[in-house]
């Protein structure tokens, strides 16, 4: 047993961001949920990437707990975290004829009962998994998956750490949300050099600045940072490795509603501006699905499928949004939305241009005024993604972070 904490997954003090109905793996193939069976719960298995999706119950010898966390692997086990007695136990689920097989990876105790630890997303190539465990002062990286002699810790960030979010396909460079001093910074952790942490985003020095996205392949960030209006939080996208300033356009401020990004649409090297955004929007009416993308002024409203499981959704290279969804006729179920990219004209992002940028450290505002109607051209194919000049991040020190 190594030595860091416990809560429930639904609801996590220290990040507020809503949780997903499942995992998904960084590539789509497999998704991981607790399903309900009555009044008991188990982990359940989806298998994503082959003609038609299909789950797997993964019951363990008793009924698991609300609070229990899962995530999928690159091979198909299941992640199991469970906090019993002041620990987490990890172990790897897989199906074993009429059974489920468990192998036990270890365990992870927390100093105090005031440290909590979650998973963090699934890392990039699917063969190793990570948890953060956040104390009063300072947050700790955990390999809990795939390590050689069990959980290990990697890294000490001080500061309480929220958020999670991967800048490339190795699994090296993690960006966290770091509170510290009273605001908000994204930074991140260079987990092959001993934990080594950079700053990441710098919008103001008064602002809180969270990374909520990242696309390793376009570059493309969303951030969350009460920036442009201090006191409200509000989307803003930039593009990593860049020096001019994060935009926060008109469209994505919808009263009464939280907008929450959870799927980026990858393999667009060139055009980040192309880029699909999968948005989950909450608000009075209920939750709903929203596809925006950076080149284009609205967002498109598409009517959310019966079931979805909720959050939880992946995007394919040609523009295909995939969401999950569960009923009681249906139990494993992926509804599929082909979305159209409108034409965007070329801009100049010099400082005189529309884009708004007219200093160093000005925040961007698109004046367009906002469009929540359901777009009947959904269900058209995609055509090619508009080639225009990226809008990058302005005082954030970026370059080169990710080139070695």
């Amino acid at each position: 047993m190594t030595a860091c904490a416990i809560e429930p997954a639904a609801e996590h003090e220290d990040d507020d961001a809503p949780r997903a109905g499942c995992t998904i793996t960084a590539d789509g193939s497999y998704a991981a949920r607790l399903a309900s069976a009555g009044d008991c719960w188990f982990p359940e298995r989806w298998t994503l990437d082959g003609p038609e999706p299909y789950a797997v119950p993964l019951p363990a010898h008793q009924p698991e707990e609300p609070g229990t966390e899962v995530q999928p692997m690159g091979d198909g086990r299941v992640l199991i975290c469970r906090p019993t007695d002041g620990r987490h136990v990890f172990s790897l689920l897989y199906p074993t004829g009429p059974g489920t097989g468990e192998l036990l990876l270890g365990a992870v105790q927390c100093p105090d009962e005031r440290t909590r630890l979650r998973l963090l997303p699934p890392a990039p190539g699917g063969d190793k998994a990570y948890a953060l465990a956040v104390g009063p002062r300072s947050s700790a990286v955990w390999l809990v998956a795939g390590g050689a002699f069990g959980p290990e810790q990697l890294a000490e960030v001080p500061g309480r750490c929220s958020g999670g979010v991967w800048l490339e396909r190795g699994g090296r460079m993690l960006a966290l949300d770091r509170e510290s001093g009273g605001r908000t910074k994204a930074v991140v952790v260079d987990l092959e050099r001993g934990g080594e942490v950079s700053p990441l985003l710098q919008i103001t020095d008064d602002s809180d600045d969270r990374l909520l996205l990242a696309d390793p392949d376009s570059g493309l960030l969303l951030i969350r940072s009460d920036a442009p209006s201090p006191g409200r939080e509000r989307l803003g996208w930039g593009v990593l490795g860049s020096t001019l300033p994060v935009r926060f356009p008109e469209c994505l401020r919808m009263p009464d509603c939280a907008v929450t990004p959870f799927a980026i649409q990858p393999g667009q090297v060139l055009t980040p501006e192309g880029c699909g955004v999968a948005l989950r929007i909450d608000g009075p009416v209920g939750g709903r699905v929203g596809v925006w993308r950076p080149a284009e002024r609205q967002v498109r409203h598409l009517p959310a499928p019966e079931g979805w499981l909720t959050g939880a959704g992946w995007w394919s290279r040609e523009g295909l949004l995939q969401l999950p969804y569960a009923t009681a006729e249906v139990g494993c179920g992926v509804a599929r939305w082909e979305t159209p990219v409108t034409e965007a004209p070329q801009r100049d992002a010099g400082p005189d241009s529309n884009c708004g940028y007219r200093r160093a450290g000005a925040t961007s505002h698109d004046g367009a005024a906002q469009d929540h109607r359901p777009d009947p051209a959904l269900t058209e194919a995609p055509s090619a993604p508009a080639r225009t000049r990226p809008v990058p991040l302005q005082q954030a020190p970026l370059g080169g972070l990710v080139t070695n």
